[in-house]
């Protein structure tokens, strides 16, 4: 008979606890906690792969030995790795062999135990599941293990915190990179996209399939700023590179709805919005400087800045940005403002990978980091990054002709082969030359050469450059090439200046042609049709 004492009561309610609440890990009890894994899945997943030989070319790129949590696990697979890679067959014999012969095969668990994760297995339709569990388990493993690291750093005084910082971001940014890759795809689908793309870019009028600069000419050789691409904009101190670019990010936000991230390394974001509204309002950047403005200036500045307050303009001018810095801001800006444009002013104030991995302290290195990282982030990211660069003093050096080469970008020509587009920013009026071979007046006029283009022709293009206003903007006409082999340029003898006809036509854009020219012995001062 069953006694109903206290002693014998506490000790069925205690069974009855631990058969129906027992709890389901020891974290629960207290008694510590253990680093995410699943072995049972590991043990499926190693079965099938040494039973049959598709499930393995599905799962081998995914994984690697470290992502199984089980040490034996990690000798087993690595066993599979060797034997794929050597084009050997992979079964159970192969396996132990191989661990057998590299003097694995106790560490991994001796023959009995290969032979029970082959016994185990019921499927191997799954595979391809199990091993994105597994990786999801060994992802976190090292998110544990980089938060512990980060921890300990931060209770270090001897510890920089933006050190620290800089590191939590690569090691974050090195786990997502290492696991997390983009699969191929099918000659069919490739096509299927192309195909949809060129339908789109057909039903466009303005004939722009990319991010427009507002400048008309550079946009019809260029299409506008293509996505993916990397684009480099390179010039002599003084030429007006962070002019030209600026104009065309206003241009793109305003005229064409597109969001523009601007990161200033050399101008604080004050300075740069000082220059857009100088630009927009058509005050002098030196009144906006001194604050010296006139009662009607000032009325000028708030009627034309009022559409500047809603322009999807994001500036940030972090001094010294890091590519990874870049990288994190930009990806937030993608994902919270979905930016069309990324612009760097300019690419030799970025410093490179500071782990001590990258560029081991030549500089030259680095800067071929900086370009390859810009290249990367284009193609994740989906969009045109413009990158600004200066060049080296060799153009200054060369006597004659000052136009930049490719060979004048500074400090790495890694820069020339990682950008699909170099453009290169000459103003003759900065070396003194205001004529040309033919005596026109090429004072306030500035040349883009196309110095090259991997989607496109090398065409050059005139612009307008005003200095007071610190902008760049269209020509009334382009200057049209002489046919001569070294391409120079003759701008129309009709000068700069449009005739009553043209004044009173503001619709009407006019383009000079060799067949306007007047004849050579032609006095405009005594045209009796002026």
């Amino acid at each position: 008979m069953e006694s109903n004492n206290p002693s014998s009561i506490s000790r069925k309610s205690n069974q009855n606890f631990n058969r129906t609440n027992q709890p389901a890990r020891l974290s629960d009890l207290g008694l510590g906690k253990l680093p995410p894994q699943a072995p049972e899945l590991e043990e499926a997943l190693l079965g099938a792969l040494m039973l049959e030989k598709e499930p393995l070319a599905n799962v081998i790129e995914l994984l690697k030995p470290e992502t199984f949590y089980k040490e034996a696990h990690q000798k087993i697979f690595q066993a599979i790795q060797g034997l794929f890679q050597a084009s050997q067959p992979v079964d159970l014999l192969t396996v132990n062999n191989y661990l057998k012969v590299n003097g694995d095969l106790e560490k991994a668990g001796g023959t009995s135990y290969l032979a029970q994760l082959t016994s185990r297995v019921s499927s191997t339709s799954n595979v391809e599941f199990h091993a994105r569990i597994i990786i999801e388990q060994y992802i976190k493993r090292q998110l544990i293990h980089v938060s512990s690291e980060i921890q300990r750093l931060s209770y270090e005084d001897t510890t920089d915190v933006f050190q620290i910082l800089d590191r939590m971001e690569q090691e974050l940014f090195s786990i997502a990179e290492s696991n997390i890759r983009k699969n191929y795809e099918s000659m069919s689908d490739i096509l299927k996209k192309a195909v949809d793309e060129l339908e789109k870019k057909q039903k466009q009028k303005s004939g722009l399939t990319g991010i427009p600069s507002g400048f008309t000419e550079l946009d019809r050789h260029t299409s506008g700023w293509q996505k993916q691409e990397l684009i480099i904009i390179a010039a002599r101190p003084g030429m007006g590179k962070t002019a030209f670019v600026v104009s065309a990010c206003r241009n793109a936000a305003l005229d064409f709805g597109h969001a523009v991230a601007l990161f200033s390394l050399e101008m604080s974001s004050v300075q740069l919005v000082n220059r857009i509204i100088s630009a927009e309002a058509e005050i002098e950047a030196e009144k906006i400087r001194k604050g010296k403005l006139e009662p009607h200036e000032w009325q000028q500045l708030h009627t034309k800045i009022d559409k500047l307050f809603q322009a999807p303009i994001y500036i940030d001018d972090t001094p010294a940005l890091s590519i990874l810095e870049l990288r994190a801001k930009c990806r937030r800006l993608k994902a919270q403002k979905n930016i069309e444009l990324i612009v760097i002013d300019y690419l030799q104030l970025m410093t490179g990978d500071t782990s001590g991995k990258g560029a081991s302290g030549n500089r030259e290195q680095e800067i071929a980091q900086i370009s390859r990282a810009l290249k990367q982030l284009a193609k994740e990211l989906d969009v045109p990054v413009i990158a600004l660069s200066q060049l080296n003093r060799s153009t200054e050096t060369r006597g004659g002709n000052k136009k930049p080469q490719l060979s004048d970008l500074r400090e790495s020509g890694a820069i020339e082969q990682d950008a699909d587009q170099v453009m290169f920013i000459y103003r003759p009026e900065y070396y003194g030359i205001t004529t040309d071979e033919q005596g026109n007046s090429i004072a306030g006029m500035g040349e883009i050469i196309m110095a090259k283009n991997r989607s496109g022709s090398l065409e050059n293009v005139w612009l307008k450059f005003i200095g007071k206003f610190t902008k760049y903007c269209d020509l009334d006409f382009q200057p049209y090439a002489d046919g001569n082999a070294n391409g120079v340029f003759n701008l129309s003898e009709l000068g700069d200046t449009a005739s009553q006809f043209e004044q009173g036509q503001s619709d009407a854009v006019f383009k000079g042609s060799k067949m306007n020219l007047p004849p050579a012995d032609f006095d405009p001062l005594n045209d009796p049709f002026a």
